[in-house]
């Protein structure tokens, strides 16, 4: 294994940013303290025309309407600036050997992960067939996610053609296009969710083609061999670092699981490593997204074959995730656990990240009534998970990506987005107005003390996706509630 060491002072002399690891590994590199704005004075926070990357014009108009819509500046001043953060400074869009193709960044890292790009577009689906070049750019984003997962489907995050990169020195099969490898479930299952969304929205299958094929195939196939019936399989994963969750244990192999049907996912959406290799969001995750996989397949490409894979698999996971994902709780009754091994063991707890046991139902994996959830929706936003922090500023869910205390405003979103009571949705989007640190933006995290110290300024993702929330809220009655909202900044 090749050995790349940078001393630290180096890093911060020369600012490289590599991965989301990287720029995170230590809590007191990666807090930022702002001063960026003053937000009294509601300055938009975009950059101006001639320097915004793709322009929509039914995005541009759907701001128009929310922010009309919207009483409170404040929450139209971040509506504004966040819901077209993807569009304005990620996106990539050009056309190469006659087909769209759009790369997408994460934001401050210049590379493509697959979760994160078809999160980050995702909430312009609805517009779609009201813009043709938004269309096209979408269906760029979709033929070029199939593109990445046949280069590897185990990889999380692409570079921009073969051009290599820091961590091409990590003990695992490397490609010069691969950003980074770390094998997660939920990268295989974005570019399906986003694929089918796309579909039922704006009925063209042209995105469905050999390469749609082809990538579901090595989808069903790297599931199957993660399954780990025969044997470990093909991936293992060392790195050179000084974070217990940036590697694997076990010589690259993990920890041990029983091969019970679930799926192993040797890293969680976080990019860190699980603990039980059985991560339980992204099995359910994996279910629904092998339907969606199934339904195209037979009524666009008539493949009943890989169909009838894809159904098959699910069906094996759904019965497992059954058997093994579920928790008698003292306090809370019967919950679902994030991760377990098949042996018996089970951690209770939950990350930030989508897929989380919060999103479950916000991703669609289980019904929001659905009695486990909401027993498991209890336990997740209590102090009896080991990752929920509370304080002055603000409380949510955090990880340990980024250590104690630090909230992700990415949980209180679905938070948001999974309750039907009023008071808590209030309550949420206040605390996701109060801490953006004056900057008008989401942030990756905040201290649960001081939300001026945060990490990632530039982060798309959570970005648009709170441009979703409020337009979400908005369609489903929630406008008064919105507009009931007092808060008007910091002072």
């Amino acid at each position: 294994m090749k050995k790349l060491f940078i001393p630290i002072f180096l890093l911060l002399t020369i600012g490289i940013s590599t991965s989301k690891a990287d720029v995170n590994s230590e809590i007191e590199l990666s807090v930022q303290t702002t001063e960026k704005c003053d937000a009294t004075k509601l300055e938009s926070q975009r950059p101006v025309v001639s320097e915004r990357l793709f322009k929509s014009d039914a995005v541009e108009k759907k701001i128009q309407w929310v922010v009309n819509q919207l009483k409170n500046p404040h929450l139209a001043w971040m509506f504004e600036n966040c819901f077209p953060n993807t569009l304005d400074t990620t996106v990539h869009y050009r056309v190469i050997d006659g087909e769209d193709d759009t790369f997408v960044y994460t934001g401050d890292i210049h590379a493509m992960w697959l979760r994160d790009s078809a999160a980050q577009v995702y909430p312009y689906i609805q517009l779609a067939n009201e813009d043709e070049a938004l269309k096209k750019m979408l269906r760029g984003v979709i033929l070029r996610q199939q593109k990445l997962i046949i280069i590897d489907p185990y990889a999380n995050a692409f570079n921009d053609g073969p051009t290599g990169g820091h961590w091409q020195s990590d003990n695992t099969d490397m490609k010069l296009e691969v950003h980074e490898r770390k094998w997660e479930i939920d990268s295989l299952c974005y570019p399906i969710r986003l694929a089918y969304q796309y579909w039922i929205t704006t009925r063209d299958s042209s995105v469905f083609g050999k390469n749609w094929e082809e990538a579901i195939r090595l989808t069903v196939q790297t599931f199957r061999e993660q399954q780990r019936k025969n044997g470990n399989g093909p991936y293992r994963f060392l790195r050179v670092t000084d974070r217990q969750h940036d590697t694997l244990s076990n010589v690259g192999w993990g920890s041990p699981i029983n091969p019970v049907g679930l799926i192993v996912s040797s890293f969680r959406p976080s990019d860190d490593s699980t603990i039980f290799q059985f991560l339980i969001p992204s099995n359910f995750f994996a279910v629904t997204s092998l339907r969606k996989a199934a339904h195209v397949l037979k009524e666009v490409n008539k493949n009943e074959k890989l169909a009838n894979e894809c159904l098959s698999l699910a069906k094996e996971v759904e019965t497992a995730l059954k058997k093994y994902a579920i928790h008698k709780h003292p306090k809370y009754g019967k919950i679902y656990a994030y991760e377990v091994d098949g042996f018996g063991n089970q951690l209770l707890t939950d990350d930030a990240n989508v897929p989380s046991l919060l999103s479950l139902a916000y991703l669609g994996d289980v019904d929001v009534k659905d009695k486990i959830y909401q027993n498991t929706r209890r336990f997740v936003w209590s102090k009896d998970n080991p990752y929920f922090f509370s304080g002055k500023a603000g409380e949510g869910i955090g990880g340990p990506h980024i250590g104690y205390d630090m909230v992700w405003p990415m949980s209180i979103m679905m938070r948001a987005f999974t309750s039907n009571k009023d008071a808590e949705i209030k309550e949420c989007v206040e605390m996701l107005m109060k801490t953006d640190a004056g900057t008008g933006f989401m942030h990756e995290s905040f201290n649960k003390d001081d939300d001026s110290k945060f990490t990632r300024e530039w982060f798309a993702w959570q970005n648009t996706l709170f441009g979703e929330l409020i337009i979400k809220l908005i369609d489903d009655g929630k406008l008064d509630l919105l507009n009931s909202i007092e808060y008007q900044g910091k002072k």
